[in-house]
């Protein structure tokens, strides 16, 4: 296929896509998928080769949010029932960080629920930072606290905070349909804070809420604008007792569609597989490995993930490795020079040159995987609807196509609960 040969030239000299390419790859047939995964993971292995760089989500503060955004399971008026407590202690959130640590993370992810952190917050969090990195040599942190304003980012910084997280979510076009509490415009501008206090930015979407490809291509362009050094794709978990507890529109197939989709547009940043993946790539999660070279581990926000053992095994299974704490996961181009990939030399067009650059948030923002809990090691998580347990026997499989929400668990274990974590 003439594009495909295309868009793999483009990816391996960071190259743009037309927006004509980027859409014409969603609208490829299941006929060519494979050949889609094949060609977008060439451009994968190419910048980071058979690398799975682990993340393990914290949640520091859940439920609560005074925030409308209408994918989140923690918003103003949410009816989900999810854990709900006030901030852990930083030796709590230490010791939840050392479970992902054990399982193999390199990164850890400080999420907090709220409009923004307030300087007393910001003070929480370095505490929190502090405690996480003396007791772990070499963890990378990445904070996630909501809109940042002026001296916060530098604060964090120098706290020791690596990067920050702040999703666009979804296109501009759309962005008033979906949150009306903050605009697009405070998201970028948060991830720009980021940037300026050296901070690395981590931004991405969320894909399922009914928006049409051309939206999709929408905000991928404005992340690759915006330069994050990584990019989480996440897919919807329509969470009952939000306001989109009926968007079921996934399908394994589709969701591959978006993530090579986006690893043509950003080929040398880390793609990670954010919230939803074992809910919507559900048995074809392995063969997005050729695409993302990153994943959380474990749990999430406010739902539950895959076994811990149950990701390394597919990662190793699928002929991939996990990254080891002294590897470098951004290639070097963009690690000696600050991940700005708008200054690199031969780059084409410079990614921070695109009109119509947009800004993220990154780690999960209340956008929670929901998943089944998979054999995890001791026990059954009790958390599914109906009262089973992993291990018991399971409930038939809707058919292909029909809502999957006997695979959306939400979190009953880990931070904020006096259970062992899923790591």
């Amino acid at each position: 296929m003439d594009l495909l040969n295309t868009l793999v030239d483009k990816g391996l000299r960071r190259e743009l896509p037309t927006r004509e390419e980027a859409l014409a790859v969603l609208a490829t047939s299941d006929d060519d998928l494979l050949d889609v995964v094949a060609a977008a993971g060439k451009v994968r292995r190419h910048w980071f080769g058979r690398r799975v760089k682990l993340n393990y989500l914290v949640n520091l503060k859940s439920g609560l949010c005074p925030e409308d955004c209408s994918y989140c399971s923690q918003r103003l008026g949410s009816k989900a029932d999810i854990l709900k407590y006030t901030w852990l202690k930083p030796d709590e959130a230490s010791q939840a960080a050392a479970a992902g640590l054990a399982g193999g993370a390199k990164r850890v992810c400080l999420v907090a629920s709220g409009r923004g952190p307030t300087d007393r917050d910001v003070d929480r969090v370095s505490q929190t930072i502090k405690a996480i990195k003396d007791q772990n040599e070499g963890v990378e942190v990445c904070a996630c606290l909501g809109l940042l304003s002026d001296g916060q980012a530098e604060r964090l910084r120098e706290a020791g905070a690596d990067a920050y997280n702040h999703n666009l979510n979804t296109s501009e076009a759309t962005y008033g349909d979906i949150t009306t509490t903050h605009t697009y415009a405070d998201r970028v501008d948060t991830v720009q804070k980021a940037h300026a206090a050296g901070l690395s930015a981590c931004s991405g979407l969320i894909a399922g809420m009914g928006e049409s490809d051309e939206d999709l291509v929408d905000v991928v362009f404005s992340l690759r604008a915006l330069d994050p050094d990584s990019v989480p794709v996440n897919f919807l978990i329509p969470f009952e007792g939000t306001p989109l507890a009926q968007e079921w529109n996934l399908s394994p197939q589709r969701c591959l569609r978006i993530l090579a989709m986006t690893r043509f547009v950003c080929p040398d940043v880390e793609v990670r597989i954010a919230g939803g993946r074992e809910v919507h790539l559900r048995s074809m999660q392995p063969l997005a490995l050729h695409l993302a070279n990153s994943i959380f581990l474990g749990d999430y926000l406010t739902s539950e993930g895959q076994a811990g053992k149950a990701d390394l095994e597919m990662i190793a299974d699928a002929g991939f490795e996990v990254e080891g704490a002294e590897q470098v996961t951004l290639p070097e181009h963009r690690a000696t020079a600050g991940g700005g990939c708008g200054s690199h030399e031969g780059a084409g067009a410079g990614c921070g040159a695109h009109a119509g650059a947009g800004h993220e948030s990154g780690e999960g923002e209340g956008v929670d995987a929901g998943a089944g809990c998979g054999p995890r090691e001791g026990a059954g998580c009790g958390s599914h609807e109906g009262g089973g347990v992993c291990g018991s026997a399971p409930a038939p499989a809707p058919a292909a196509g029909e809502p999957r929400t006997d695979l959306v668990a939400v979190r009953r274990r880990g931070a904020g609960t006096d259970l062992a974590p899923n790591a």
